[in-house]
């Protein structure tokens, strides 16, 4: 079976913040046929859409896996409720948000899951961390992640020593 690289989004706004993403990350490197090969740093980000909420914390994982993009995503979601995870409302406060952003150069839409991600290319605390770990790296669709950042300069992030 195909070893393929795929990129997680983490993020979470409630609770201990930056250990849910230290312990998902755990989590993830734990899934079967899973290699956690990197991560980025932790940055702080204000919260988009829902203003009323506290900041957000955000990180990427680079992985290798054999799992396909739906089992991926299915078991991203069993973590997810691990932590507590509720979903009352989009763009709501969380415990822990996981997303499949990129998986290799996979172009996929279909209920539940779209890849690439389809705001990635929108916020600045998927991109930064995503370049901090591939900074040729090229979103399917939509081309530079790098050029994609030029558009994200008025959203303000904050690198957290870790």
């Amino acid at each position: 079976m195909t070893q393929h690289i795929a990129f997680i989004g983490l993020g979470s706004n409630l609770g201990a913040s930056g250990e849910q993403l230290r312990q998902a990350l755990t989590n993830i490197a734990a899934l079967p046929e899973t290699n956690l090969l990197a991560q980025s740093s932790l940055y702080r980000s204000a919260p988009i859409g829902f203003l009323g909420q506290p900041d957000f914390v955000n990180t990427v994982a680079k992985i290798s896996t054999r799992l396909t993009p739906q089992v991926l995503l299915a078991a991203l979601l069993q973590i997810e409720q691990h932590y507590g995870r509720e979903r009352t409302f989009h763009n709501a406060p969380r415990t822990l948000d996981l997303d499949v952003l990129l998986y290799d150069d996979l172009q996929l839409q279909e209920h539940g899951l779209t890849i690439p991600h389809p705001l990635m290319h929108l916020r600045a605390f998927v991109l930064l961390p995503l370049l901090e770990m591939a900074p040729g790296c090229m979103i399917p669709g939509i081309g530079s992640a790098k050029l994609a950042m030029r558009d994200c300069q008025d959203q303000d992030l904050e690198k957290l020593l870790t």
